[in-house]
């Protein structure tokens, strides 16, 4: 079996307590990636970077304004080189009007829309610099269409997704890649909190599970520097939405 052309490089994963983010993480080191693991429980990152070793674990919350630069400086001096970063970490709130609570609402949009927004911009300046890299943001199914209920989450993925796509367009020429990955219903923690998980909403036995997003993640990476993906949606097969 070939070697993969990720081997050797290094990729900052966010999000990497739980969830997707561990997957990739899984899935990554499979193919010979060095990995900066960031979240803010510190022991799931100390667990999975047990698990996985040649890590480095940075217990911070992606919302403080320094985390991305700490993060970049991370990977340089513990690897001396940064390749990938993986723009996973959110949350998800949603519910009916009468029902929201508008702070935790608030507290969304910071992680997912300015947090996000952060990390994306640290990653592509230090890979312009550098000459490549690439920038895989996490958007979702709801970040193409709304249903009742998840207004505010649907518009920080918009939002993810116009980010995704201006920074592709302005770095195209240059040897720096920008995807955005759109996953349909997947087994996570995420929707855990909800009285009714959407899986069951939606009438989904099988959803998917984070290594399937794993899989598509390495899928874009391992692609030649020639060829762009800019967006990949992943669903599972009974979902009709």
């Amino acid at each position: 079996m070939s070697q993969s052309p990720l081997n050797g490089h290094v990729a900052i994963i966010t999000g990497a307590s739980s969830g997707i983010g561990v997957g990739v993480a899984r899935e990554l080191h499979s193919a010979g990636m060095r990995l900066v693991l960031t979240a803010r429980r510190v022991e799931k990152l100390e667990s999975l970077a047990s698990e996985l070793g040649d890590c480095e674990v940075v217990a911070i919350d992606i919302a403080d304004e320094a985390a991305p630069q700490r993060l970049v400086a991370c990977a340089m001096e513990r690897f001396g080189r940064l390749d990938v970063v993986f723009n996973s970490a959110g949350i998800m709130h949603a519910g009916k009007i009468e029902d929201v609570d508008i702070d935790q609402m608030c507290r969304m949009v910071k992680v997912n829309v300015e947090a996000a927004t952060r990390m994306a911009y640290t990653a592509v300046k230090h890979f312009k610099q550098a000459g490549s890299g690439h920038l895989i943001n996490v958007s979702s199914i709801l970040g193409t269409k709304v249903r009742p209920g998840t207004g505010v989450y649907a518009g920080t993925k918009y939002a993810i997704e116009a980010l995704s796509e201006a920074l592709r367009m302005e770095v195209a020429k240059t040897g720096v890649k920008v995807s955005v990955i759109e996953p349909g219903v997947v087994e996570t923690e995420l929707q855990n909190h909800f009285p009714v998980h959407p899986k069951e909403v939606l009438g989904i036995a099988n959803p998917l599970l984070p290594a399937d997003i794993a899989r598509c993640v390495r899928f874009v990476l391992e692609q030649p520097a020639h060829v762009r993906i800019p967006v990949m949606m992943v669903i599972p097969g009974e979902q009709a939405m």
